[in-house]
């Protein structure tokens, strides 16, 4: 299907689970939509899996949008309790449409939970109480976190909204004809020796035509490590900023497991940063990524991302809270150092470049999302690899091939 046809579909208010491939044009065709949406006066909830999925569509978590935070259960006593918030209940009651970006991250129950504080809050008697629902995104790519943790669209959510496929098949980010067919290789589980040797071409082979490459990694200890050599590398003296903590032990802890807060956070003038917290009002959301420029009056760290320059990077806090009074809480500068990021955060961009360390690949997908961020071959330099970026997820193979048949009848 291409985009004019699926945006037609979208348009005519049914149900719609938008997908396709990696460069497929999902973002960009959301983001069309969510602009005729405003054109008309239409009151959307945009909002996405995490926070870097959400920068794409300027929108923030479904988890913040619907209140349910960490949660992934709740008794009908404690969302009647959670709709007791007129901001949070206004919200849901005025939208028309909800669209959920990067759906293959967010599991089963917790679609199933959005279902049910959305009936709460307008019609229980409609899945989503009656909004327009638009999921979008490749389950092909990384799966819900959780060792039982189910697809969205083994929800019975998903089931009951009579949700129509827009399969998008034209491709817009790869133009390398070879490197393009090898990630369809990798697509239908059917990637094998002569993939792997096409790939190992790329081997320790630099990027010579693009002066910086993001760099991708499958464990948060390998970036971690980068990171502050990056840091080390800057001939400076680091500002450095604490963290500061309230509340009793095993909360502020749990907070800390949570959040990527950092404990001690070093920063030197051209450090590459990437936000950890929304705030809209701001300029930046949770993944956004930016360049420290300066440090302000009050020592604060000044950053330029790519739509914006010069917003002040002050303390912000994570909470736990009850009935309005907070039981716990951190408080910290709200970024992390970001010349190299987790295969996970790079989900939905597109880089020009790219150096890949697929070696300790460990989860089915990991592979094809990394790869699969670039536009050619030859703008890859690849550090290594495993069987594991190799594979997919079968069931999903199998879904797959019912998702075109659908999107064909559509």
């Amino acid at each position: 299907m291409n985009q004019s046809h699926a945006l037609k579909i979208l348009q005519s208010g049914d149900n719609v689970f938008l997908t396709g491939s990696a460069g497929s044009g999902k973002t960009f065709l959301l983001n069309q939509f969510i602009e005729y949406l405003r054109t008309n006066k239409t009151k959307v909830g945009i909002t996405a899996s995490t926070g870097i999925a959400a920068t794409h569509i300027n929108g923030r978590t479904i988890h913040s949008w619907c209140g349910m935070g960490i949660a992934k259960k709740m008794t009908g006593k404690q969302i009647k309790k959670l709709l007791k918030r007129k901001d949070l209940f206004k919200r849901i009651k005025e939208a028309q449409v909800l669209i959920i970006d990067e759906i293959s991250m967010l599991d089963a129950t917790c679609l199933d939970l959005v279902d049910k504080i959305c009936k709460a809050a307008k019609n229980p008697f409609s899945p989503f109480g009656g909004m327009q629902i638009v999921l979008c995104g490749d389950f092909f790519q990384l799966p819900p976190i959780g060792k039982d943790a189910e697809f969205s669209f083994q929800a019975f959510s998903w089931e009951e909204s009579g949700i129509k496929v827009c399969y998008l098949d034209e491709q817009f980010r790869q133009d390398d004809s070879e490197f393009l067919k090898v990630l369809n290789k990798i697509r239908t589980n059917e990637a094998g020796e002569k993939e792997l040797a096409i790939l190992k071409t790329r081997l320790n082979k630099k990027v010579t035509h693009l002066p910086k490459v993001t760099k991708l990694y499958t464990h948060n200890m390998n970036v971690d490590v980068l990171n502050q050599t990056e840091l080390s590398n800057i001939d400076q003296v680091p500002e450095v900023f604490q963290m500061t903590e309230q509340g009793p032990k095993e909360l502020v802890e749990f907070l800390k497991k949570s959040y990527p807060v950092a404990q001690e956070l070093k920063l030197k003038l051209g450090a590459v940063v990437m936000f950890i917290k929304n705030n809209y009002e701001a300029g930046y959301v949770n993944g956004t990524l930016g360049e420290v420029v300066d440090f302000d009056s009050e020592g604060f760290p000044v950053i330029k991302t790519k739509n914006k320059n010069g917003i002040v990077a002050k303390p912000a806090s994570w909470n736990i809270e009850e009935d309005k009074a907070i039981l716990a809480s951190i408080k910290q500068i709200p970024l992390r150092l970001a010349w190299a990021i987790t295969v996970h955060k790079s989900q939905g961009m597109s880089l020009d470049a790219a150096e890949i360390d697929l070696s300790k690949s460990f989860e089915r997908g990991m592979g094809y999302v990394a790869l699969s961020r670039v536009r050619a071959l030859d703008s890859i330099c690849l550090i290594g690899i495993n069987e594991m970026a190799l594979k997919v997820n079968e069931l999903v193979v199998k879904k797959d091939k019912e998702f075109q048949k659908l999107s064909d009848a559509n």
